[in-house]
């Protein structure tokens, strides 16, 4: 929260009231932390971030994480949840980035027999 209120990024949050999870908190906190963490690094200064959960028509649930940053290219996408691939971007104040939170995040989610996925556009966030 502190890199937020240094860029004067404004979060967004929905989710409803009667929302009951089963699952490992602390799993839950890391993945939610680290995505957050990713949209403030990669949104400039005033910004937006919107985090939204809700229940999908098979009474799963989805968590998503939309920002105004500045977006990923077709290229990159695929390389987002893939050890081997090294994408080293900095964030947009020179933040740095090994990209292994996301490798963390697709471990936690697939344990608890999710996915997880990125939708982009280049300065579209």
């Amino acid at each position: 929260m502190d890199s937020a209120l240094k860029k004067k990024i404004k979060f967004v949050y929905e989710a409803p009231d009667d929302l009951v999870v089963w699952a490992d908190i602390q799993m839950i906190q890391t993945i939610i932390r680290n995505l957050a963490s990713n949209a403030v690094k990669f949104t400039p200064s005033g910004g937006k971030i919107y985090l939204s959960v809700s229940k999908t028509e098979h009474d799963n649930i989805e968590l998503s994480i939309r920002d105004t940053g500045i977006g990923l290219s077709d290229e990159m996408i695929p390389k987002l949840f893939n050890l081997n691939e090294n994408i080293n971007r900095k964030g947009t104040e020179g933040e740095p980035s090994t990209g292994l939170g996301l490798i963390i995040c697709k471990e936690f989610i697939e344990k608890h027999g999710g996915k997880i996925w990125a939708e982009s556009e280049v300065g579209k966030g």
